[in-house]
């Protein structure tokens, strides 16, 4: 099913998903503290950072063995050996905004990072495209008058085009085990190369739930999806 002009209303562009775009396309975006020796996800289980009151009621989430897992939404998702976490980086990014007024940041919206996983440190230089897994969750009141998740990729849509990627077709419905979400498909040329970006995203426990996946080819963005399944648990 494509979706035609239900967006046009939004107004509110997400804090956190500039974050996450803007962290997994810029070489070096995060912090200097936040610069810490990469660790693998196939240490022993690594609990997301503590979220806020605001958002206390949805579980962060746990990464083990590589694979993530959310009881509250019911979701897997399996990370790809030797990937980086900086999952409590980009939620530690915010904070530090937010304390220092430099506008208005994830944390005080209530919306939280919950993986962050990337195929190399995101400060780390390279030539080729640093594969990403970018899930993040948004209170579902931070856009007024959002009803489904296809009205989400408004303000999403003009994130990614602002950070120069080109809309591959409209929204559409994709089955991921027992839900059907939303998926929008993005490629930017850099280079001699194509990045690819694919958004999934749903509306569950009165969150707006996005799933960005980044990689150098349709393939690879396909094999991460395939590593993703939701279970009958989450709501």
């Amino acid at each position: 099913m494509r979706f035609h002009g239900s967006q046009a209303f939004l107004t509110y562009i997400s804090p956190i998903y500039i974050t996450v775009i803007c962290i997994a396309l810029a070489p070096g975006a995060l912090p200097a503290q936040a610069q810490t020796p990469p660790s693998s996800s196939s240490n022993s289980a690594k609990h997301i950072k503590k979220p806020s009151a605001s958002n206390s009621d949805l579980d962060p989430g746990a990464a083990a063995n590589n694979v993530y897992l959310n009881k509250t939404l019911g979701l897997t998702c399996k990370i790809p050996e030797g990937w980086v976490l900086r999952t409590d980086e980009m939620n530690a990014r915010e904070d530090e905004k937010d304390s220092a007024g430099s506008g208005p940041s994830s944390s005080s919206t209530g919306a939280r990072v919950l993986l962050a996983a990337f195929s190399r440190p995101p400060e780390a230089r390279a030539e080729d495209v640093n594969s990403s897994i970018l899930i993040a969750a948004e209170p579902a009141t931070s856009y007024p008058g959002l009803k489904d998740a296809a009205q989400y990729f408004g303000p999403l849509g003009e994130v990614a085009k602002a950070q120069g990627f080109t809309e591959d077709e409209e929204p559409y419905e994709i089955a991921v085990g027992t839900k059907t979400l939303v998926r929008a498909d993005f490629h930017k040329d850099v280079g001699s190369r194509i990045m690819h970006q694919s958004t999934l995203a749903l509306l569950s426990h009165g969150y707006a739930v996005s799933i960005t996946l980044i990689a150098g080819t349709e393939d690879d963005v396909e094999e991460l999806i395939d590593g993703i399944t939701f279970s009958a648990a989450g709501k």
